[in-house]
């Protein structure tokens, strides 16, 4: 039989009798900002929510894993220019995380997850992961949901490199999980000047490998990018299924890794 799913659901003395070599503790992490004219400031949290649902219903009985509560508000001051938008400093986000990581290791646990549903985030949870595995001999896999793709010929290779803040996936997760939060009549294609870049450029780019650092707004002025128009709650569910099973595989790859692979003088 499973664990308990939610690391606020154990008993304080129930910790005594987990397993460190297969139990795995999950900490999701998101944001609190803009996500344009037409999905609410909660997009991200929203989108870590209904995944997590999705994963206790995609989770099979012998994977042990502790969802830790969800950190609401991340690096986001690329959104500094969208009212609303909640953002901390990666000064103060890695020693919070860390210590986070901290906690879960004298519990007993040596395994974790970090999963983003916000890219702002992704610098600092590399690094909180590796603190971790510097500091506490923990076994540490940082992800995004997103990394997980999509179903094959779902969503298109453009919409997929420059669609990535409120566009056609992110709208239509939002339509699967909170569509009474989504105000599809303001759902347009918000053209990003990323792509003119890429025409412009022989490695310019906003994103890897040659970056160049950006906030939402130098990429449309409405602060998103990516056709949120022809998002369909059907594609978000079909999205979300997807990547969810793949994070479960990734789940029990890491309840398989060997806790004496890790190095310890």
């Amino acid at each position: 039989m499973a664990t308990p799913f939610y690391w606020n659901e154990l008993n304080t003395y129930d910790f005594a009798g987990l397993c460190p070599e297969t139990t795995i503790a999950v900490l999701p992490i998101a944001s609190t900002e803009q996500h344009g004219p037409h999905l609410p400031i909660a997009t991200d949290v929203a989108i870590a929510t209904g995944m997590l649902a999705e994963l206790k219903r995609q989770r099979p009985e012998n994977l042990d894993i502790l969802v830790l509560p969800t950190q609401e508000i991340g690096k986001a001051n690329e959104h500094i220019y969208g009212p609303g938008t909640l953002s901390l400093s990666a000064e103060l986000l890695i020693p919070v995380w860390t210590a986070i990581g901290a906690k879960v290791a004298e519990a007993g646990l040596r395994k974790m997850v970090i999963v983003n549903s916000h890219g702002g985030n992704v610098d600092v949870m590399s690094i909180v992961a590796r603190e971790l595995r510097v500091r506490h001999q923990m076994a540490v896999v940082s992800t995004q949901w997103g990394r997980f793709g999509h179903p094959e010929g779902m969503v298109s290779d453009h919409e997929s490199r420059y669609g990535i803040h409120g566009g056609d996936v992110e709208t239509s997760l939002m339509l699967h999980f909170r569509p009474d939060l989504v105000r599809m009549d303001k759902a347009e294609n918000f053209a990003s000047k990323a792509e003119r870049m890429r025409q412009q450029s022989k490695y310019l780019q906003p994103l890897p490998p040659h970056s160049l650092a950006w906030i939402a707004h130098d990429l449309n002025p409405l602060g998103v990018v990516g056709d949120a128009s022809i998002a369909t709650a059907e594609k978000g569910e079909a999205i979300c299924r997807h990547q969810v099973t793949g994070f479960v595989e990734l789940l029990e790859d890491l309840k398989a890794y060997p806790l004496s692979n890790l190095y310890v003088k």
